[in-house]
């Protein structure tokens, strides 16, 4: 039995706002997803950034077969408290030489435990819809994007960015928007796959996203007023009912890779297949 360690990267107080609005904090949601993918898998949920958190070190993390780091309102280049026992915990990650993957502040903090860099978007935020990503040279050889299409939408929601990768990583994926969407990151005997958007959510949970920072999205130009926000939302709301509406998925722009759940969580399964194979696909292949 496979046991995945999911690190909040949320505080106290985010994790209870998102409760409030979508039902789970980051982790739990990420711990649903890996509980469908894996339903073998022992899962244990920490909070590194909480002041009371456990510290855990490269020891206790090499009794996990792979760690996840969800998403967050977190900025990563503010000196905080917060912060800085968030960095100390991917530095431990790292150190342990457990697998790990994350997705958007994942990816960043994995980033910036590196060596690398991260800053606020300098024009606009990526917010619902992640268009066109493509792979590059590297990245369509890299078993994270096994099966993608040469480029693909997904779901999304950032006003921070990887600046500048560390030493000793791979860039994997760009788009128009946010040139660093998907890499690999080796540091200090660990190895790290990330994203910027967000294989583990569904178009409803975007759409919740979308209605919490509908201010946002019109300050940033996206958006000229909360109707406009409403409108895309509950598109995606009727998105998640009925992923194979035509006119939903017109009036998105997107595809059935997108609609679908198990094309969208195609790197999540890529990771989980790479570094944990099943035991029932193991057995099976003897």
């Amino acid at each position: 039995m496979p046991h995945f360690l999911v690190a909040e990267s949320e505080t106290a107080d985010q994790r209870d706002a998102r409760r409030r609005h979508a039902g789970k904090s980051s982790g739990e949601t990420y711990a649903a997803t890996l509980e469908q993918l894996r339903p073998d898998a022992r899962i244990t949920i920490v909070a590194p950034a909480d002041d009371d958190a456990d510290q855990l070190d490269a020891a206790a993390l090499r009794a996990f077969d792979a760690v996840f780091v969800t998403g967050s309102p977190l900025h990563v280049y503010d000196d905080s408290p917060p912060v800085r026992r968030q960095l100390a915990f991917m530095r431990a990650v790292f150190a342990s030489g457990t697998p790990s993957f994350g997705s958007c502040a994942g990816l960043q903090l994995a980033v910036a435990a590196a060596g690398g860099s991260v800053r606020k978007m300098p024009e606009r935020i990526e917010a619902g819809v992640a268009r066109r990503i493509t792979a590059t040279a590297d990245g369509r050889a890299h078993p994270l994007l096994a099966g993608r299409a040469p480029s693909w939408d997904a779901p999304a929601i950032h006003g921070d960015e990887v600046e500048q990768l560390p030493d000793d990583a791979t860039l994997l994926a760009s788009n128009a928007v946010t040139r660093i969407q998907a890499a690999e990151i080796r540091h200090d005997g660990g190895v790290f796959w990330g994203v910027q958007y967000h294989p583990e959510l569904a178009p409803r949970e975007i759409a919740i996203a979308l209605r919490r920072q509908a201010d946002d999205l019109i300050e940033a130009g996206l958006a000229e007023t909360q109707d406009d926000v409403e409108r895309r939302a509950a598109e995606l709301d009727a998105l998640h009912d009925s992923s194979d509406r035509r006119s939903l998925l017109w009036a998105l722009g997107v595809d059935r890779e997108f609609a679908h759940e198990a094309s969208r969580r195609l790197e999540l399964t890529n990771f989980l297949d790479h570094f944990t194979p099943s035991r029932a696909r193991d057995a099976g292949a003897d």
